[in-house]
């Protein structure tokens, strides 16, 4: 049903033990889902699997990354605010101008209003493109510094590098920060 698991504690024939459950099985959302429960142990243990796919195979998978560094730093760079700056107050004297001599100054205002959307959309996509480029980097030096393999789940580790996990009948798909995506 395309929805988030959410982390049960779950009292199963008097066995206690923590799974993950879709959301639609816990709460009444309208949708039918038939979803398997997973023991987050099995999670755990998937999730570092496909961590340590990720090192073993390395050396192609820094290929991948700086492919997607090259693809991220290739599009437009990072856009300059200044020109919209420059407008904006140039827009704004304009404005005091006509206000003082009691003219209509109704397109002013809508430019500015225009120019200002155009300043936080630029700043945003800015922001979002460094973003992407500090993520690779985060898994580029990790797979770097790795030596072997990962013998027991980190919560940290795993916030730090993977993006989410989609659970199917028969395999998880982990799909990394960095854009890697790995099938176990």
């Amino acid at each position: 049903c395309h929805e988030i698991f959410r982390r049960v504690h779950w009292n199963n024939r008097g066995k206690k033990s923590i799974v993950w459950r879709c959301v639609s099985r816990l709460e009444n959302t309208g949708l039918f889902c038939t979803a398997s429960t997973i023991l987050e142990d099995t999670l755990k243990e998937k999730i570092v699997e496909a961590i340590n796919v990720a090192v073993s195979g390395k050396n192609s998978f820094l290929t991948i990354l700086k492919k997607n560094i090259e693809t991220v730093l290739s599009e437009d760079l990072d856009e300059s605010t200044a020109d919209i700056d420059k407008r904006l107050e140039e827009l704004q004297t304009d404005l005091i101008q006509k206000a003082n001599s009691k003219e209509a100054y109704d397109n002013i205002v809508n430019e500015i209003y225009r120019l200002r959307d155009l300043r936080q959309e630029t700043l945003s996509r800015n922001a979002l493109r460094q973003d992407k480029r500090d993520r690779i980097a985060e898994m580029t030096d990790f797979l770097n510094m790795q030596t072997g393999d990962i013998t027991e789940f980190d919560d940290k580790l795993v916030r730090k590098l993977v993006e989410k996990a989609t659970v199917y009948d028969d395999r998880i798909l982990v799909e990394f920060k960095s854009g890697l995506e790995i099938e176990v």
